[in-house]
């Protein structure tokens, strides 16, 4: 039985964090109460948007001088600094690289003197290890120093339980002007926008975003219902806020409406509405959920031709596009990170799904190529961030995904404004492992979004395969599938896929044989699992309870 002691402390512990909780809640409400009526009521004009992106792609160097300087240099808290320290770098040797090689040039010698991060020692779940030199990292020792908190929010926590970040005004003004030169570019400064994410700061970030720019959205649909208990009053009272200075700004902003992701009815038919009038609807939402309303709009007969589509979340794969160009709607993927925000904007004369323009003037993005580690692969995107008001100080971190990177001319508009830079086909790198043996993400998209779907019907969102761990530590693979497929066999879906895993070279070959001799993969009928940010991963790993 705990001391009793002990366990008053304990709750007066919790009263103390849960009371410094609501006054940093009243203290971030009032800066957004303060600074939000200012973004309402001066739209930013492209031509204004135009010049603080060349301005900014001017001064890059000196934006990334003036990062590492402040961010790294100057700050006591940084975890940067033993990992700089280590590689034996002070800021005059980085000022003399960035002078001789560029930004670029400048951060692949950093990464191969050990300055980097890998997602699992950004987010503080491992420690980074360089030699001699070991660094645990506490999220919060990254943030950037020069930011301001306005929006507090939380990244989606697809692999993790996501990570506390606080946006700063300032950066969605900066991420609103490269949001509007693009918008123009797609000639959808009119259209009727309308967002369908998760509730909370990141969604409310986007609506700023298009409130800023003369676009706000007219509708605004939440795939979680916010009546719910559980939720943290923060989500409540920023929307209400949000509302609250629309009103006082003059501008009539949408109310939050309920539309889960089994049921997107209503948001196709209020597309169908807008196109009716003669208008185009814009609808932001995760890759997935897309699918799944224009698979069900085609399912009821309804027509979005002309439709348009920003999509985030997921990679955009051509099974996945297919679907959505069937409906006649238009598709274009944005590809960021709520910790560093946009990082690219989806290619107007793409060469792939997902081929996208980096924003050169926010972001840099390096590969390590040759020079690649072990826990980073030669094609992981290293990101690092440029704005002086980016939630985290991002240098040379891996987030996770690789990708086929070129600067290449396209001939579209986004490269006429100063993003030369591509990137495609990014997909996650993190590792299943099962029974001993481990694969890609990559290995089984086309499984389960070509082979599965054409030989069983369905689409690219009725597939998904799950690892479990049970109390034994025994890896299990289960593969859901929709049950709106019918009467399936089971035996014959789990050779299917075996199969076809198996069909490669090598280490899938010999996977394959391993999971099939285990009888190791389990049919389950049931719908794929989504994230808490409204996402259906291709690879859902459940958490162990033990």
């Amino acid at each position: 039985m705990p001391h009793a002691g002990l366990t008053r402390d304990h709750g007066t512990i919790a009263s103390l964090l849960a009371a410094r909780d609501v006054v940093d809640d009243i203290v971030v409400g009032a800066r957004l109460a303060s600074g939000l009526p200012r973004l309402f009521r001066n739209r930013l004009d492209l031509s204004v948007a135009r010049q603080r992106v060349h301005e900014s792609l001017r001064r890059r160097a000196d934006a990334f001088l003036e990062q590492v300087r402040v961010g790294i240099y100057t700050n006591p808290s940084s975890p940067y600094r033993a990992l700089v320290r280590h590689a034996g770098c002070e800021i005059g040797d980085v000022e003399r690289l960035v002078r001789e090689d560029g930004v670029e040039g400048a951060l692949h010698r950093l990464y191969r003197s050990g300055v980097y991060l890998t997602i699992d020692e950004f987010k503080g779940r491992r420690p980074a290890v360089r030699g001699s030199t070991t660094v645990h990292i506490d999220p919060r020792r990254l943030r950037n120093p020069r930011s301001v908190r306005h929006l507090p929010a939380r990244s989606g926590g697809s692999r993790s339980a996501g990570t506390p970040i606080v946006f700063d005004l300032a950066f969605v003004e900066a991420c609103a002007a490269a949001t509007g030169l693009v918008f123009a570019a797609r000639g959808g400064t009119r259209w009727k926008m309308a967002d369908w994410e998760v509730p909370g700061s990141v969604a409310l970030f986007r609506l700023i975003e298009w409130t800023h720019l003369g676009m706000p959205p007219v509708r605004w649909f939440s795939q979680v219902d916010t009546s719910a208990s559980g939720l943290h009053p923060r989500y409540r009272w920023s929307m209400r806020l949000f509302h609250a200075i629309g009103a006082l700004c003059g501008i009539p902003l949408p109310r939050l409406e309920h539309v889960p992701v089994d049921d997107p009815a209503p948001i196709a038919r209020f597309m169908r509405d807008v196109l009716d009038r003669g208008e185009t609807p814009h609808l932001f939402t995760f890759v997935s959920s897309a699918v799944r309303l224009c698979r069900d709009a085609l399912t009821s007969g309804l027509d979005l031709t002309g439709a348009q589509f920003t999509l985030v979340g997921e990679p955009l794969t051509d099974a996945r596009l297919r679907i959505i160009r069937r409906a006649g709607a238009v598709a274009l993927p944005r590809y960021g990170a709520n910790e560093c925000g946009i990082i690219a904007h989806g290619c107007l004369a793409p060469a792939a799904p997902d081929d996208v323009h980096v924003v050169g003037h926010l972001q840099v993005v390096i590969q390590p190529g040759a020079a690649a580690r072990p826990d980073v692969p030669a094609q992981s995107l290293l990101v690092t961030s440029l704005h002086p008001a980016s939630p985290f100080v991002i240098l040379n971190v891996a987030m996770g995904d690789a990708g086929s990177m070129q600067t290449r001319a396209c001939g579209c508009p986004l490269e006429a404004i100063g993003w030369p830079l591509h990137l495609d086909t990014i997909r996650s790198y993190e590792k299943l492992t099962a029974a001993g043996m481990t694969f890609l993400d990559t290995d089984v998209v086309r499984v389960l979004e070509d082979v599965l779907p054409g030989r069983f019907g369905g689409s690219p969102t009725d597939y998904q395969l799950v690892e479990s761990v049970d109390a034994d530590g025994r890896s299990r693979l289960r593969l859901l599938v929709h049950p709106r497929l019918g009467a399936l066999d089971a035996a014959d879906v789990a050779a299917t896929f075996l199969q076809a895993v198996g069909a490669g070279t090598g280490a899938e070959r010999v996977m394959g044989l391993v999971w099939k001799q285990a009888d190791l993969l389990q049919i389950e009928r049931r719908e794929p699992l989504t994230t808490r940010a409204g996402k259906i991963m291709h690879l859902h790993v459940e958490a162990s309870a033990h």
